[in-house]
């Protein structure tokens, strides 16, 4: 039986410490959990899922951070209690619009995307929500070395003489663009 709900959460996704800015706007149910937001952010970056990831955002009830992840890591990397991403919903959290989340995902990378609830939204009939509308920029690729080294990727790129060039495309694929986004190509 499918959960039903009645708001959608419309989030803009900004990765931290890139400029220019890599962003998506999303759509999803107010029922969801930060577990379903979790495979959301997945999608839409275009990653794998490979890593540990941790959501951070003030708990409304208590005014204290709230750190959010897997079941099953009972505790944060440094000793604070977990709670449960399969438990904890975003409507728990995200009470008011411009609320705000933090989602870090490999740990070794460490990358940081800033969640932010820009409207609530009524369900529109005959839409399957999650949806991404927009956004900017390819995703940075799986294990590229964090923002540092993703940057020095970029740079890579741009110099077809360069001694790391011809491992790094064929890494990244002949057809690797980082301007290039279209939301139509997310699959949820």
């Amino acid at each position: 039986m499918k959960k039903t709900f009645e708001k959608v959460y419309h989030l803009k996704l900004s990765i931290k410490g890139i400029t220019p800015q890599i962003w998506r706007r999303i759509q999803v149910p107010e029922n969801y959990t930060f577990l379903d937001l979790h495979k959301a952010i997945q999608a839409v970056m275009d990653w794998e899922d490979y890593h540990l990831h941790e959501f951070e955002m003030v708990n409304p009830k208590t005014g204290m951070l709230d750190k959010i992840g897997a079941e099953g890591d009972d505790f944060d990397a440094f000793g604070g209690p977990l709670v449960s991403e399969k438990k904890a919903k975003l409507s728990d959290y995200f009470t008011l619009e411009n609320k705000e989340a933090l989602y870090t995902y490999d740990f070794g990378d460490n990358w940081q995307v800033k969640v932010r609830l820009e409207k609530i939204l009524p369900r529109k009939e005959g839409v399957e929500y999650p949806i991404c509308t927009a956004g900017k920029r390819a995703a940075v690729p799986e294990d590229s070395g964090g923002v540092w080294g993703y940057e020095e990727m970029l740079e890579v790129l741009k110099d077809s003489e360069h001694e790391e060039y011809e491992d790094t495309v064929l890494w990244l694929g002949d057809d690797f663009d980082p301007e290039y986004f279209d939301p139509k190509d997310v699959s949820f």
